[in-house]
């Protein structure tokens, strides 16, 4: 009979790894020094816990008269256990900056976790990218771990792009794995194998267009509304595939999905608005975007007050042209309804060539096939 399968953490190999981290570990970046808290730290601890500023170390005090105790002993338990280690974000004045951390270590299977903080004055500076590159090539350097974790609630977009910035793959989504004040909370799982290239991934950058007319720029929380009445309205609610029964809480996952699909590098959106009046007039976005091949999907929902004004071919063209002229892509495919003569008129307005039909591929309804190559545009 087979065995039960081993799971993280068992291994029947014999391990020869380090049980603790160094006590004494201190890593140097282009801005940042990343070493253990200590009693030097005390006034500046002092100060952040007072400012209830949240950022540090699962156990840190949360009053003053706390501080020299977690300094002198409570912050250095998880590396005494050597399950881990706690260490300060230092930056250029002596500053604590933020807090970085590895813990569930697993000796045996080679395995930890990182996880970060940063001071909320400091925050999308680019600390914690720096801190967790410096972090995870020092601990695969000096510990012989093979591999690194990293989990990000889904709705915390920062953390995400820290994951991604910083060479992690994301690997899939632990549902309801956590449980907050407001409910059970989705978690992105990402790892970092030693074999890795700890570069980027793929992605295409969040970038403004404008044409004659429009601006298009990254959608924004302020765009639910506007979302949330387009996708509601009948003729798109017959014509595309968005969720039915579409509400502003639609609109808010979808804002929050888009830059997700982002980091991931599977696509990209944006919010297409007037350049005089600043007024919504559509979304567009690129889908299913395969960089092996150079190839994406796009697809665009017209606010019904700006059909038939020629905003989303104009729209859609751009995005061609930067897709085309910026990122070397290869083909970009657009498919519409066979009923929706409207969006087959863009297509066609923007150069794109019919294909031919997709029979029952959405929803059951056929669909029509074009595409736009770099050679249509010249």
């Amino acid at each position: 009979m087979r065995p039960y399968p081993c799971f993280r953490g068992q291994t029947s190999r014999v391990c020869t790894l380090p049980r603790v981290f160094d006590p004494d570990v201190s890593i140097a970046t282009e801005r940042l020094t990343l070493r253990p808290f200590g009693l030097q730290d005390a006034a500046r601890i002092r100060a952040i816990v007072k400012s209830d500023a949240r950022f540090l170390p699962p156990g840190a005090p949360d009053r003053a008269s706390g501080v020299p105790a977690w300094l002198a002993r409570g912050v250095h338990e998880l590396r005494r256990s050597g399950q881990g280690v706690h260490l300060a974000m230092i930056a250029a004045e002596g500053l604590v900056v933020g807090a970085i951390s590895l813990f569930k270590t697993s000796w045996n299977a080679g395995t930890t976790e990182v996880g970060y903080g940063v001071h909320p004055l400091y925050r999308g500076r680019g600390f914690a990218t720096e801190a967790v590159r410096a972090l995870t090539a020092w601990t695969f350097e000096a510990t012989g771990l093979r591999r690194i974790d990293l989990t990000a609630d889904i709705g915390n977009i920062a953390s995400l792009r820290v994951a991604q910035k910083a060479g992690f793959t994301w690997e899939g989504v632990l549902r309801a794995a956590v449980l907050d004040d407001d409910g059970p909370h989705d978690l992105v799982m990402f790892g970092l194998l030693r074999e890795d290239r700890r570069t980027p991934s793929d992605t295409l950058p969040r970038t403004e267009l404008r044409t004659e007319r429009l601006l298009l720029r990254p959608p924004a929380p302020g765009d639910v509304p506007d979302l949330a009445a387009t996708a509601a309205d009948p003729v798109t609610q017959a014509r595309t595939g968005v969720p039915r029964g579409y509400t502003e809480e639609h609109a808010r996952e979808f804002v929050d999905f888009c830059e997700r699909t982002r980091i991931r590098g599977a696509g990209i959106a944006w919010t297409v608005e007037e350049q005089e009046t600043g007024r919504y007039a559509a979304t567009v976005d690129l889908r299913d975007v395969d960089w092996s091949h150079r190839t994406a999907e796009i697809g665009y929902m017209t606010a019904p007050w700006a059909r038939g004004m020629g905003y989303a071919g104009e729209a859609v063209l751009a995005i061609a042209r930067w897709l085309f002229e910026r990122h070397g892509f290869n083909r970009l495919q657009l498919r519409s309804a066979v009923s929706n003569t409207a969006s087959q008129r863009v297509a066609e307005k923007a150069g794109f060539v019919r294909e031919g039909v997709a029979r029952a591929s959405l929803g059951g309804d056929d669909l029509v096939i074009y595409s736009l190559i770099p050679s249509d545009l010249a």
